[in-house]
């Protein structure tokens, strides 16, 4: 069977802060789909300016969520950056018994979903030329089931398994250009 990637549960409240500010989200989902990069190139993708970049930077690392990757570097200023970790999550449970981590994971939670919405209202907004580029691949879904806390779990792995499949597979070597995509899913008790 093969190894899970090593995913991170974020229980400090400060690195839970670290990670939600947009420009810093943003830099981490560069690293995650381009690869280690330094701050110039980080700069060029997010229209950033690279000191504001090199801040932010500073910022993560001292979370953990970037480090740096000095066999990348070509001369002893280049400076390089992964990402500490391919996976993070955390829960509001961790926080519980501290009120400012709970309004930390509380705004935490508030600014991921909104990151998830502006990359949705971002598609629906392209041009109908980039929409027929993409034909029918761009989907949306939503069920109603009747679960049990444990079904849900079962069926959020699944989904998980399934993603992280497509995410880590080797792209075959046929010419053709594959682009970024951003997938996401939610799975929660609700009323109709």
């Amino acid at each position: 069977m093969e190894a899970k990637p090593p995913i991170r549960q974020v229980t400090d409240s400060r690195v839970l802060a670290a990670l939600s500010h947009p420009l810093r989200r943003r830099i981490m989902d560069v690293i995650k789909v381009d690869g280690p990069s330094t701050a110039s190139m980080l700069a060029e993708r997010t229209g950033q300016a690279v000191a504001n970049i090199s801040h932010h930077l500073k910022v993560l690392a001292g979370g953990e969520l970037v480090v740096e990757a000095p066999e990348l570097a070509r001369d002893r200023r280049e400076r390089w950056w992964r990402l500490g970790t391919p996976g993070l999550r955390w829960s509001s449970s961790d926080f519980e018994s501290d009120p400012s981590g709970q309004a930390i994971a509380e705004a935490a939670r508030s600014l991921n979903l909104d990151r998830h919405m502006s990359l949705a209202r971002a598609w629906y907004a392209a041009d109908e030329q980039e929409h027929r580029r993409w034909g029918e691949g761009p989907f949306s879904t939503d069920n109603w089931m009747k679960l049990t806390p444990a079904e849900l779990a079962e069926l959020g792995e699944e989904l998980i398994a399934v993603l992280t499949r497509w995410k880590d597979r080797q792209a075959p070597d046929d010419g053709q250009t594959r682009e970024p995509v951003f997938l996401f899913a939610y799975g929660f008790p609700a009323q109709p």
